[in-house]
This record gives structure tokens, sequence and C-alpha cells, in this order.
């Protein structure tokens, strides 16, 4: 599980009424809400994907993700787009036989309720992720911020968004049901 030891900066940004926040070193930019173009047979928390400058992005509902329901468009949804490295991706595109490199990582659309500010969090702010109690897994976490009278939950985002892990829910929900 990944630990906060540092001082950092923080994007944070709210999900179904929770707190969230991630390490502004992950975030290439905040977009507002813009249509989606739905894939076919994706798993339900890749709601679609954006045309960013050229490329097809894919876009994660965090609240499906983590089991938390559907995030519903709003006036201040926003789209976060982050950079993720996955090792396990190269597993991947060896087993399939995919010459494209993958080594620079790929980019992510995050949907969230709204993008709020940018907070620096030293290590003094920040405790442990719980190893129960949150509602989301705890390898998710990469800690618990203090704020007046509640917790900012620091998200670990390349556990959320393991690409790897994604492409082989992927795969699951398209394998047929066996009677």
């Amino acid at each position: 599980m990944n630990t906060v030891t540092e001082a950092g900066r923080y994007l944070t940004f709210t999900l179904n009424g929770e707190a969230y926040a991630l390490d502004i070193f992950h975030v290439t930019e905040i977009l507002e809400y813009r249509v989606l173009t739905v894939v076919p047979m994706m798993p339900d928390f890749i709601r679609g994907v954006i045309n960013l400058r050229g490329r097809a992005v894919p876009v994660i509902d965090l609240a499906i993700r983590f089991g938390r329901g559907r995030t519903e468009i709003q006036r201040r949804t926003s789209i976060i787009i982050v950079h993720v490295d996955d090792p396990g991706l190269a597993e991947i595109a060896e087993l399939d036989g995919d010459e494209k490199s993958i080594a620079d990582g790929q980019d992510i659309g995050v949907l969230v309720d709204s993008a709020s500010k940018v907070v620096t969090l030293s290590p003094e702010d920040i405790e442990p992720a719980p190893a129960f109690g949150a509602g989301i897994r705890a390898d998710y976490i990469s800690g618990m911020a203090r704020r007046d009278t509640d917790f900012l939950i620091l998200l670990d985002i390349a556990h959320v968004l393991s690409i790897s892990d994604m492409v082989r829910l992927s795969e699951i929900a398209q394998r047929p049901v066996e009677p």
C-alpha cells in the first residue's frame, strides 16, 4: 500500500457527497463535463470515451468503480484527466502480441461530481489508510487527511485506475455466461 511520507499538493473533489483528493502530480487537466461516446461491451464503470486533441481517452465513473451507484451529470460535473503508469499493461500487451509501446502510460478521465481546489498537505496532516470503514477497498487509499470536522480520503490513483485490472475486468465481463 502506498503511504504518504512527504508534503504534497492534492486536487480535492467530491463524489456522492464524500471528499476525496489525489496527488496533483498525476493530474494533467480538469475539463467541464462533455458528452461521452459510449463504447459497447465495456464494464459499467467505463462510461465512454472523449476525444482529447485527437486521442480517445476512456472516462471512468469512480462512483461505479467504488460500488456507490452512478454519478449523476449536473452543472458542476467534471472530468479529471490523470496520467497512469501501469506495469501490468506491459504483461498484457506481451500476452496479446501487441507491439504498441505503452511505456509512456495512459491518460484516463475520471468522472466526479465536482473538482474543488488544490491543497498542500504535510505528513503530519495525514493518517494511514484505515483497514475498514471507508466504504472502498483499503488498497485504493493512500491515507486520510484530517480536516476541521472530517477527513479527506487520499486516493492511490495507481490502484484505483489500474489499467491492467480494468482490462481483466473487461475481459471477464465480456465472457459469455455459461448455463
